[in-house]
């Protein structure tokens, strides 16, 4: 077996502007400003709990649970409003599916968002196996998680690569014994990583040398 674990957000898709937009309905509704861009990608990576966290406290104000619970609310019905696949990825995902690799999303999102967005994208189908950020008593960069995906597969580390761009993804990989990619494309830092990717379509050449023949 060749198991690719991916993550979702800054990986498999450009989910920045609803992120974003999301974020800004929620600072506008409480009166704060909102925020540029770059200090929404700077946020994502560690599922919404924290998202809402350290957007609040970049405003001055405590985490409260009514925060939260506004904004999954309102990002659950707007997930795919503006976000889309990046560039390449679906085209690399055939690759590698035709290459014998089979697939599967381990990410902090919450799972109710993670599923809407990916059968939105019309990405479902291709990942048998999905765990999101609620679905395990851990997420990363607790191994815990990339574990639990290895357990759902059937899979042992030195079958699996985890593809991400964040730092979480590539600690969670290495406490799991498992060999990481870090996605140039995406928002955060990858320090490291096994190896690092420029573009989508590099993906299935890096991996088949990183793992060789099924």
């Amino acid at each position: 077996m060749r198991l690719a674990i991916f993550d979702l957000d800054g990986t498999l898709v450009d989910s920045a502007p609803d992120l974003h937009a999301a974020l800004d309905r929620l600072m506008n509704a409480r009166g704060l400003p909102g925020f540029a861009r770059p200090e929404v990608t700077a946020m994502i990576g560690d599922g919404a709990r924290a998202l809402v966290t350290k957007a609040l406290a970049a405003r001055g104000r405590d985490f409260d649970e009514a925060a939260l619970d506004a904004f999954l609310h309102d990002y659950e019905a707007h997930t795919t409003d503006h976000s889309a696949p990046f560039p390449g990825i679906e085209a690399a995902l055939d690759r590698l599916a035709t290459q014998g690799w089979r697939l599967a999303v381990c990410t902090n999102k919450p799972g109710l968002a993670t599923a809407r967005m990916l059968e939105a994208l019309g990405l479902a189908g291709r990942f048998p196996v999905v765990v999101g950020g609620d679905a395990l008593p851990v997420r990363k960069p607790d191994p815990g998680h990339v574990r639990g995906v290895l357990a759902a597969c059937g899979a042992t580390p030195g079958e699996a690569v985890m593809i991400g761009d964040h730092r979480n993804d590539v600690l969670a990989a290495q406490g799991a014994g498992v060999a990481s990619v870090f996605c140039e494309w995406g928002y955060g830092q990858g320090v490291g990583a096994t190896a690092r990717c420029a573009t989508p379509a590099d993906l299935p050449d890096l991996l088949a040398g990183m793992l060789g023949a099924a």
